[in-house]
């Protein structure tokens, strides 16, 4: 293992699980709520493709209704009906990925990578795309902190394959640190074309 890659993952373990340990009353009372809104489990369960393609199983807090449809595309506009009332704000403070603390630790993958995608979709890349899948999935990455929701499905492709050229200690914390201020003010959340204020202006 690199040292960067054996660097990574332990500062990626140490963070995880501290994280785990503080925000424990945090995720028991999102849990709760969510429970509570509607029916259906508290964590979302899906499988995405991992570091070579590798399946694993990726998990979010649910923000969807139950009978939603959980291969679909996911929700990018403030008034997606699929949402529940609760997952919008989930959605909104990106509290949802929190439960994506548990895939670190079990080293399926990192604070920081390109954001793991359906299995089905790698046959779509092309050869220099699939070079994403080189480098562990993260939670947060290059794309997230350039546009999220705002950039094309290309363009966050080609910020992956960006990311693992050059990835190392202080790319990754600069990612970290410009995502706090991305989710701070809940920039990129939705397509810009269906962004709460865009909605608001046509509701008017």
């Amino acid at each position: 293992m690199r040292p960067f890659s054996l660097l990574k993952r332990g500062v990626d373990i140490f963070v995880s699980l501290l994280l785990l340990i503080v925000l424990a009353p945090l995720l028991a009372a999102l849990a709760i709520v969510i429970k509570l809104e509607s029916k259906g489990p508290a964590i979302f369960k899906q499988e995405r493709a991992g570091r070579d393609g590798k399946p694993f199983i990726f998990y979010k807090f649910r923000t969807m209704k139950a009978d939603a449809d959980p291969f679909g595309a996911s929700p990018k506009s403030f008034n997606d009906k699929r949402l529940t009332k609760f997952g919008r704000i989930l959605r909104e403070y990106s509290l949802d990925e929190l439960p994506q603390l548990l895939n670190i630790v079990r080293g399926d993958m990192s604070m920081v990578g390109p954001r793991p995608l359906y299995l089905s979709q790698i046959a779509e890349w092309s050869e220099g795309q699939r070079k994403r899948l080189s480098v562990k999935p993260g939670v947060t990455g290059l794309a997230q902190i350039s546009g999220r929701g705002e950039i094309t499905r290309e363009e966050k492709l080609e910020l992956d394959v960006k990311y693992v050229e050059t990835a190392g200690f202080f790319v990754d914390a600069k990612i970290v640190l410009r995502t706090l201020g991305h989710v701070l003010k809940r920039r990129g959340i939705y397509e810009k074309r269906y962004s709460q204020a865009q909605y608001t202006r046509g509701a008017k």
